[in-house]
């Protein structure tokens, strides 16, 4: 073979090579992306409050924040929290706008939202120091009009409990507590500084800001369960997504199903009070 031949045999191979070189390049910077797409798009966007312990804030240290990481890696999904304080008009204006995917901790068939399962049940309970021994668990109990009552305020109005006192004619000594923010806690607190005599509370709140005073404290879930002619005060709770989100409502539900046990380990370790009984599911909720 002349010189020539080889040296353009040589600079073809070497063209050859570089060629697949620059295919190889290509084909692996395209798995690159792919793979990146892939990452960005495994994320559910959960709607939370930035400031509403027990249930979340922005370090994400309330139980709704624990309860949506353990479900989003159940999905090989990471839990990506859009902030936003959650009152009149949320669903509206952040789920069903697709600012997020996800809602923890909604009234089992609320109906703005297509809902899970429900994973808890909680009620509305009575907070006195036990060495008052109050031990009131019905709104017929006739101490009530004696006493001094904390309330939480839901935005502008009193929480539902207000509803059953005011049937009764018990209004002259309610104190209202705000219900979000550095202030939830205060509602008990002031059980505790005999500021108030009596504190009627969504369980979940009552139970976390009670922990530090558990041997001070009792709480009574309020009974029945219904106030006469439909006033409710135990509630299944759920997760929520859009009405259009059939599959991840699906999805949803195996993963509370397979984690129910942590779910309620969590639950259990924020002093969250569970009702076991199956009882009727209300249709509004009680943050």
């Amino acid at each position: 073979m002349s010189s020539l031949s080889r040296v353009t045999s040589r600079e073809s191979r070497v063209a050859s090579h570089e060629s697949r070189v620059r295919k190889s390049g290509a084909v692996m910077l395209v798995s690159l992306i792919s793979i990146t797409c892939a990452a960005q798009a495994r994320s559910i966007k959960v709607c939370a409050d930035p400031d509403n312990l027990p249930y979340s804030n922005r370090q994400l240290q309330g139980y709704e924040n624990k309860i949506a990481q353990l479900i989003a890696t159940e999905l090989h999904a990471k839990a990506q929290f859009v902030f936003a304080r959650q009152r009149r008009g949320f669903v509206r204006n952040q789920l069903n706008k697709n600012a997020c995917d996800l809602l923890v901790g909604v009234p089992a068939n609320f109906q703005p939202v297509l809902t899970t399962d429900p994973y808890f049940r909680s009620s509305y309970v009575f907070v006195s120091r036990k060495d008052h021994k109050l031990k009131i668990t019905s709104f017929d109990d006739a101490q009530l009009n004696n006493l001094k009552i904390g309330l939480q305020v839901l935005e502008e109005d009193y929480a539902p409990p207000a509803q059953a006192l005011a049937r009764r004619h018990i209004v002259s000594k309610l104190v209202g507590y705000d219900s979000f923010g550095n202030e939830a806690g205060n509602i008990v607190r002031d059980v505790i500084h005999k500021k108030i005599d009596l504190a009627i509370v969504w369980g979940p709140l009552a139970g976390y800001y009670a922990r530090p005073y558990a041997r001070l404290l009792e709480m009574r879930p309020v009974s029945p369960s219904f106030d006469p002619p439909g006033l409710p005060f135990t509630y299944a709770i759920s997760m929520g997504v859009r009405k259009s989100d059939r599959q991840l409502r699906d999805r949803l539900n195996a993963a509370l199903q397979h984690h129910r046990g942590e779910i309620e380990r969590i639950l259990r370790s924020y002093g969250v009070p569970e009702l076991k009984d199956e009882g009727t599911v209300a249709q509004k909720g009680g943050k």
